[in-house]
């Protein structure tokens, strides 16, 4: 099921599937309904998407993407997206639902030595949920950076930093106790290609910082 922008490749490992091979309770519909809502989801050309095996014990229903953000040959950024749902409600959470994400790319040096980095690239991620006027609560996290530096038959290459963002935070649930994961994914696609360098969707936007174009890791 592809969207019509994006590229959005489904397989079989979703939580569906792993439910009725472990004959558990029946999926809730509020949680298909979510997973539904992230598979309609309109994304830039730029990122590729998939579905991937989701994260044991965390909730009792949980759906997972992974995705890149590529051009030609080269990963910009890449990152992961996990839908948890208990529907007894968590209080961690104060909620149903949880978003849970890994974001990584590698800096430019300059970029990289910035000291208000950490900050930056959290306010990225605040930022991209708002654009897109959704309302979020217990939003949680941590910005790492990370540098490498190569010796012996690796010694020409160049360091290397590393950006990971890593967070949570719960989407407000509307009629139906059903979040708007469609735009939580579309927004989570705004920040990975902001982390990659690339220019805005909207151009108008002045105010965003983005970062030079950079090959990125991947997700494992």
């Amino acid at each position: 099921m592809a969207p019509a922008q994006g590229q959005f490749s489904d397989h079989s490992d979703g939580v569906e599937d792993k439910d009725r091979a472990e004959e558990g309770p029946p999926v809730p519909p509020a949680f298909l309904a979510a997973v539904d809502g992230l598979r309609s989801a309109r994304l830039r050309p730029e990122l590729e998407v998939e579905a991937t095996r989701p994260p044991q014990r965390l909730a009792p229903h949980a759906y997972a993407l992974e995705a890149a953000v590529v051009d030609g040959e080269d990963d910009l950024a890449d990152g992961r997206l996990v839908l948890l749902h208990d529907p007894a409600g968590h209080d961690a959470w104060q909620g149903t639902f949880r978003l849970v994400t890994l974001v990584r790319a590698e800096l430019e040096p300059e970029m990289a030595a910035d000291p208000l980095l950490p900050e930056v690239c959290w306010s990225w991620l605040t930022g991209a949920l708002e654009a897109r006027g959704l309302s979020y609560g217990e939003a949680s996290g941590t910005v790492t950076r990370a540098g490498s530096h190569y010796f012996g038959a690796l010694s020409a290459r160049r360091p290397a930093t590393q950006i990971e963002i890593r967070a949570s935070w719960t989407p407000k649930e509307w009629r139906g106790g059903i979040p708007d994961t469609a735009s939580h994914l579309m927004a989570w696609g705004d920040l990975l290609c902001q982390i990659a360098g690339l220019p805005p969707s909207d151009l108008s936007d002045a105010a965003v910082v983005t970062l030079p174009q950079r090959r990125g890791p991947q997700v494992s």
